[in-house]
C-alpha cells in the first residue's frame, strides 16, 4: 500500500513538472514571436520573419495542447512533448554549431586534411596490429602485449594527426566562442531541451502518461525515421517552398526581394501567334518588337504563322527540351528492352556483358562528356574518322561518288542537339537494361513453355507474353527516363561551348534556369522557370499514369 502511494505521488509530481514545462515552453515561443516583430528584431528579412513566426506559433499551440493533455494522463501529451523537445534540441544543437563556427572549422580541416593523412596511416597500422591475434605468439608476444602496442600506436597516430592539421587551435577557438554569451545561451538550450526530452522519454514518464506498448512502438518508429525525415524537410521540402515564394518576387540574391505577384509567370507565358501575309514578312510589321521576340515561323504555302514571346529563350529551351525527350526516351528504352532479352539468355559470358553495358550508367558524367567531346571533334575525332573510312571503302568497292559530310557535331546547330541525345541515350541504356532484365527474370517460365506447346513463335512469345508481363517495368522505365530527359543539364553544360550551342540549338530548360539564376542573378525569375518545368514534368508523368490506369494489364 505504501509503495502504491509512493508511485502515485511520483507520477503526480512528473505530471505537474511536465505541465509546468509545457506552459514555460509555450511562453518562450510567444515571447520569441513578439521579439521577431520588434524594431530591434534579430531577423530583418520579411519572409524569414513570417517563417519563424509560423514555426513558433505552431510550437506554442502544440505546447498548449500538451499542457492540457498531460494532467489527464493522455499519452498524446507525452507524444507532443517528445516531438517539441526533440525539434527544439536539434535546432539548439545546430545553432550551437553555428555559433561555434564548427562548419567553418570543418572546411579548414578539409583544407589541411592531406597534411595529416600520413599519420592517419599510422593509426590504421595500429589497428591492423591489434587484429593479428594468435599470430603474435610466433613473435614471442602475448595477445595482451599486442593490444597495448596497438592502442598506443593508434593513439600516437591520432594525436600526431590532430597536431598536423592544427586541431588544437580550432578546439581552443571553439571553446572561446562557446564561452561567450551567445555560446553559453546555445549550450544551455541544448542541455535544457536534451534533458527535457530524456526525462519524458524514460519509463517513469511513460507510465505516468499512460503510454501503452503500441504507443512506444510508434514513437520509436518516428525517432528512427527522424534523421532522414528532418533532412528531407530541411534540405528538400524547405528549399522547395522557399523557391515557390521567390517565384513571386524579384529576388536577385543581393537585395531584399520585392513581391511582384504573377509578373514572372506572366512574362514566361506571354506569347503571341499571328498570321503572316507572306513567308518573309518582317516581324515588326505584325508584333511590337519592344515587347516580343520572334521564336519561329510555320510556313503554310504562301502564308505562315509567326510565333513570338516576351521571353523567347524560355520557349526555345522548352522546344529543345521536348525534342530531346521525344528522341532520347525511345533511344534509351527500345535498345534497352532488346538488350535485356539478349542478356536474359543463357549464352556464355552474359555476366560480363551485363557489367559492360551497365558501366556507362555509373561513370562520372564529366568524364563521359569530355571523352565524347574528343570523339565528336570534327578533325581528329574517331566518329568522323570512321565515317570517312566507311565512305572511302564504299566508293572504292562500289565505284560510287559519295561525299564525306565531315559533320561538325557540336558546332553545327543541325547536329548539336543530336550529339547530346546520343550521349544521354548511350549512358542511360545500361541502367534501363538492368531494370528490364529484373522484370524478365520475374516472368514465370511456364508461360513460355505453354506457348511453345501451343506452337507460338519467338515473335508471338515476345509480343504476347514478354511485353504485357513487362508492363510495370516499362511504365517505370519510361517515366523515370522522361523525367531525366526533361532535366538534362550536365552533358550540355560540359560538352558545348558556349552551353547554349550555336544559335541556341542546345539551350534546355534547366540550362536556362541555371543561366537566369546563377549567371544573371534573377533568382526570382529562375524560380518561376523551375516551377513551370515542374508543372510540365508533372503533366507528362500524370499522362503516363492515366494511360496506365486505362490499361487492364495490371488487373490481368
Amino acid at each position: 500500500m505504501h509503495a502504491s502511494l509512493n508511485t502515485d505521488s511520483k507520477n503526480n509530481l512528473i505530471l505537474r513538472l511536465a505541465t509546468i514545462w509545457r506552459w514555460i515552453f509555450m511562453l518562450f515561443a510567444v515571447c520569441g514571436t513578439a521579439i521577431l516583430w520588434m524594431p530591434v528584431s534579430p531577423v530583418d528579412v520579411f519572409w524569414q520573419k513570417v517563417l519563424f513566426t509560423i514555426v513558433l506559433a505552431v510550437f506554442a499551440i502544440l505546447s498548449g495542447l500538451a499542457a492540457t493533455f498531460i494532467p489527464r494522463r493522455d499519452h498524446r501529451g507525452r507524444t507532443i512533448s517528445l516531438l517539441l523537445d526533440y525539434l527544439a534540441f536539434v535546432a539548439a544543437f545546430v545553432f550551437t554549431l553555428n555559433v561555434g563556427q564548427v562548419f567553418i572549422g570543418i572546411d579548414s580541416l578539409g583544407e589541411k586534411f592531406g597534411a595529416g593523412l600520413l599519420f592517419l596511416g599510422v593509426t590504421l597500422v595500429g589497428y591492423l596490429i591489434g587484429t593479428l591475434g594468435k599470430v603474435a605468439t610466433r613473435f614471442l608476444l602475448s595477445e595482451k602485449t599486442l593490444q597495448i602496442i596497438s592502442r598506443f600506436t593508434m593513439l600516437a597516430g591520432l594525436v600526431l594527426f590532430l597536431w598536423r592539421v592544427d586541431a588544437v587551435t580550432g578546439l581552443v577557438s571553439l571553446i572561446g566562442r562557446l564561452t561567450r554569451p551567445a555560446g553559453l545561451l546555445a549550450l544551455s538550450s541544448v542541455v535544457i531541451f536534451g534533458l527535457a526530452f530524456w526525462i519524458m522519454w524514460r519509463e517513469p514518464s511513460a507510465v505516468a502518461m499512460g503510454a501503452k506498448t503500441h504507443h512506444e512502438q510508434v514513437i520509436n518508429g518516428w525517432l528512427f525515421l527522424s534523421p532522414n525525415l528532418l533532412g528531407f524537410l530541411i534540405f528538400f521540402a524547405g528549399p522547395l517552398l522557399l523557391s515557390l515564394y521567390f517565384s513571386f518576387t524579384d529576388s536577385d540574391a543581393f537585395n531584399p526581394p520585392n513581391w511582384v505577384g504573377l509578373d514572372n509567370y506572366a512574362k514566361i507565358l506571354n506569347i503571341r501567334i499571328v498570321p503572316l501575309n507572306s513567308p518573309d514578312q518582317l516581324a515588326r510589321e505584325v508584333i511590337d518588337i519592344k515587347v516580343y521576340d520572334e521564336v519561329g515561323r510555320l510556313i503554310i504555302g504562301k502564308f505562315g504563322l509567326l510565333f513570338a514571346a516576351a521571353d523567347k529563350y524560355f520557349w526555345l529551351a522548352l522546344r529543345n527540351t521536348l525534342i530531346f525527350a521525344l528522341i532520347a526516351v525511345p533511344l534509351s528504352v527500345i535498345p534497352a528492352l532488346v538488350l535485356a532479352n539478349v542478356l536474359n539468355s543463357k549464352i556464355p559470358g552474359m555476366k560480363f556483358f551485363r557489367a559492360v553495358y551497365f558501366m556507362p550508367s555509373i561513370a562520372a558524367i564529366v568524364g563521359i562528356s569530355l571523352v565524347w567531346q574528343w570523339l565528336y571533334n570534327a578533325t581528329i575525332g574517331y566518329i568522323n574518322y570512321f565515317i570517312t573510312v566507311s565512305i572511302n571503302f564504299w566508293n572504292n568497292v562500289f565505284n560510287t561518288a559519295l561525299v564525306d559530310p565531315k559533320i561538325q557535331w557540336v558546332s553545327d546547330e543541325k547536329t548539336a542537339l543530336l550529339a547530346i541525345i546520343i550521349i544521354a541515350a548511350w549512358q542511360t541504356v545500361g541502367f534501363n537494361t538492368v531494370l528490364f532484365l529484373a522484370g524478365l527474370q520475374n516472368i514465370p517460365g511456364e508461360l513460355y513453355e505453354a506457348a511453345t506447346v501451343d506452337g507460338a513463335g519467338a515473335w508471338n512469345k515476345f509480343w504476347r507474353i514478354t511485353v504485357p508481363m513487362l508492363a510495370p517495368s516499362t511504365f517505370y522505365v519510361i517515366t523515370t527516363t522522361t523525367i531525366q530527359s526533361m532535366q538534362v543539364f550536365e552533358q550540355v553544360f560540359i560538352l558545348m561551348n558556349p552551353p547554349e550551342g550555336p544559335n541556341n540549338s542546345t539551350i534546355t530548360l534547366v540550362l536556362y534556369l541555371y543561366r537566369s539564376g546563377f549567371q544573371n542573378f534573377k533568382q526570382g525569375y529562375a524560380s518561376a522557370i523551375a516551377w513551370v518545368l515542374f508543372i510540365v514534368i508533372f503533366g507528362l508523368t500524370l499522362l503516363q499514369f492515366q494511360r496506365q490506369r486505362r490499361s487492364n494489364i495490371y488487373e490481368n
